[in-house]
């Protein structure tokens, strides 16, 4: 995965300048060997460590920009301009001429950085879907960053202190989300942000967010011409010119991209499959229905516990902070499979979900929204007296149903979406140490989730969800997570379904047409029957979900380095050493796959912990 880093607003030399971005630089490039390319000034430096193709550089007259990723310009003459003269100088001359304005004809994935050390001013940026992360750090009035922690901390003005708060908040989410980061004082851009520092100071700012236009209402039919022209535009881009191929779990969107990718190229399309021997988690005949059916060059590999033993230490150190969901590791093993077969790219299907209304939540949700339509005095005064107050109905099966429902329904969103979690079930300070807890806000996340959910002005449920998942879905889980993994293997990563072209698309419809009743991705599922295999429009959704708790029983050497780890955890007076107890010696045994994630979750943090020993 491309990535740059650097500063301004701190002097040491030219040459010395130079020698710390290069330092810098390394664990950008330390996975999969990218070629870096440092400039230096007096007061600033930056590196870019990319492949070819997504490394763009420009410096001249005290003014240098570096941008990661295939970015596009929205006008006719300034996309000309970038094919005669480049990325870099384009965006450059536009900054110089219409200021923060340019930023709004940049579209793709990608990320940037302009320094000018004339007037002590830096500008950084991520993409509309936040594909390609930056973090950074003010210290005094320098600013410090890049697209990972692991290359701020090396920067001596920055101290590497662990956030307690992000502690917490990884605990809660799986992941640390944005704008924060696992480090005090260091943050990070959140999709379709800006930064503009200016002598010290910095400010963020937005250039795009979502807006949906909910009223709009085409035809069927010139709706689906038009999804299809976009999709196989997106796909031809997204492949390019290089060897190209593509996830293929068996759903909708792995699906698709198989397709139209053998479709736009002419041949068979390169597709790669992770099984799992685990009763209920292997999903390899649907990929093998979705392979047949589009005639693809198809490759098959079944993880083993072994191999999830081997991949372990490897995944927690190639991400920058701790990050808790387990389908990296078959992402690692399809994108290293890709790369064995000598290609260079893969496609990934992420994205559909969230534009289109996919996931089984949003129709959960949905149900529990047709509650709030009843008048509040027929809820209060006779529904839920009686659902809630009859003595003995939680040994009613049926009743127990409609207490549930009632309970749930009556949480206001987003809350609401936070029902089953996992820290929620346990209890905070069941889990941590009291020591621990007085240090943090455990309605932090709560607060968060919230913000970002009242940030959109969609007046439907479906798309303040799919606003909400962009961030929290996209940006903090899915996207990090597959970037990673093929990071990992050596291997470049492209989304075709969250082009601008589709999610200006996706904007667009109606939003009946993404979830119509319960119906998820009803539009989609539609526009590509006949496409599609029906076995595939009509599959439950799964993925690449990870067997971990059900191996964890009887695989010796993946208990021994679980346990371990665990174990080694508690020194560190963050989780319980009771709860650690009650977790591997009784929940395990209770529901395995259930309290497996929270033991995959603790796992990886004491394993994010030992990547990092010397630099923390």
């Amino acid at each position: 995965m491309s990535g740059f880093c650097g500063w301004i607003g701190h002097s040491i030399s030219a040459s010395e300048n130079l020698r710390l971005v290069r330092q810098m630089a390394g664990p950008l490039s330390r996975f999969d060997g990218s070629h870096m390319e440092p400039l230096a000034g007096m007061e600033s430096a930056l590196a870019i460590a990319a492949g070819d193709g997504s490394r763009h550089l420009y410096q001249k007259d005290g003014l240098i920009v570096a941008i990661c990723g295939r970015p596009n310009f929205l006008e006719s003459q300034l996309a000309q301009l970038a094919l005669s003269q480049g990325v870099a100088k384009t965006l450059a001359d536009d900054w110089r001429t219409r200021g923060e304005k340019a930023f709004s004809s940049l579209a793709g994935a990608f990320s940037f950085c302009i320094l000018n050390e004339d007037t002590d001013e830096a500008v950084l940026a991520t993409d509309r879907m936040g594909t390609y992360p930056v973090a950074f750090q003010l210290s005094g009035r320098a600013l410090v960053f890049g697209s990972a922690a692991d290359a701020i901390l090396m920067h001596p003005l920055i101290r590497p202190e662990i956030a307690p708060q992000s502690l917490y908040n990884y605990i809660y989410f799986h992941m640390v989300p944005g704008p924060g980061t696992i480090y005090r004082e260091q943050a990070r851009l959140l999709p379709g942000e800006y930064l503009i520092y200016r002598k010290g100071r910095v400010e963020t700012r937005r250039y795009w967010e979502m807006r949906f236009l909910e009223g709009e209402r085409r035809p069927f039919q010139e709706l689906k011409e038009g999804f299809l022209g976009v999709l196989r535009s997106s796909v031809r881009e997204a492949a390019g010119d290089q060897k190209v191929g593509t996830f293929l779990s068996g759903g909708t969107d792995s699906s698709t991209i198989a397709g139209i990718l053998g479709e736009v190229t002419g041949q068979p399309a390169r597709t790669y499959s992770i099984g799992f021997d685990a009763s209920g988690y292997d999903e390899m005949a649907y990929a093998r229905i979705a392979a047949k059916h589009f005639g693809t060059r198809h490759q098959e590999y079944y993880v083993t516990p072994d191999d999830i033993v081997a991949a372990i230490p490897q995944v927690a150190a190639i991400f920058d902070q701790p990050f808790g969901n387990s389908s990296a590791i078959p992402a690692f093993y399809c994108a290293r499979m890709a790369k064995a077969d000598g290609l260079n790219r893969m496609l990934g299907g992420d994205g559909g979900d969230e534009l289109f209304g996919g996931n089984t939540r949003y129709a959960k949700q949905h149900l529990f929204s047709l509650y709030e339509q009843i008048p509040a005095l027929l809820r209060k005064a006779v529904i839920e007296p009686v659902v809630l107050g009859i003595p003995g109905g939680a040994a009613l099966p049926l009743m127990r149903k409609a207490r549930s429902y009632v309970e749930q329904a009556s949480i206001e969103m987003p809350a609401r979406t936070e029902t089953y979690n996992l820290l929620e079930h346990y209890g905070a300070r069941a889990v941590f140490t009291q020591e621990f807890l007085e240090t943090v806000d455990p309605g932090y996340p709560a607060e968060l989730l919230s913000d970002i959910y009242h940030q959109s002005s969609a007046k439907s449920l479906i798309n303040r969800m799919l606003a909400f998942d962009r961030k929290f879905t996209l940006a903090d889980n899915d996207l990090p997570k597959v970037s990673k993994a093929c990071e990992l293997a050596g291997m470049d990563v492209a989304y075709p379904l969250i082009s601008d072209e589709i999610v200006d698309f996706s904007l667009q419809l109606e939003p009946q047409l993404k979830l119509k009743g319960t119906k998820l991705r009803y539009f989609f599922k539609e526009a590509l029957r006949g496409f599609l295999p029906d076995e595939i429009i009509g599959k439950q959704k799964h993925g690449f979900g990870l067997p971990f708790g059900v191996w964890l029983q009887h695989h010796k050497p993946l208990q021994a380095l679980a346990f371990d780890s665990l174990n080694d955890l508690k020194s560190r007076h963050i989780i319980n050493t009771r709860f650690i107890d009650k977790l591997l010696e009784q929940h395990l045994g209770e529901h395995a796959g259930y309290h497996g994630t929270m033991v995959w979750v603790l796992m990886m943090l004491e394993q994010w912990y030992r990547q990092r020993q010397g630099l923390i």
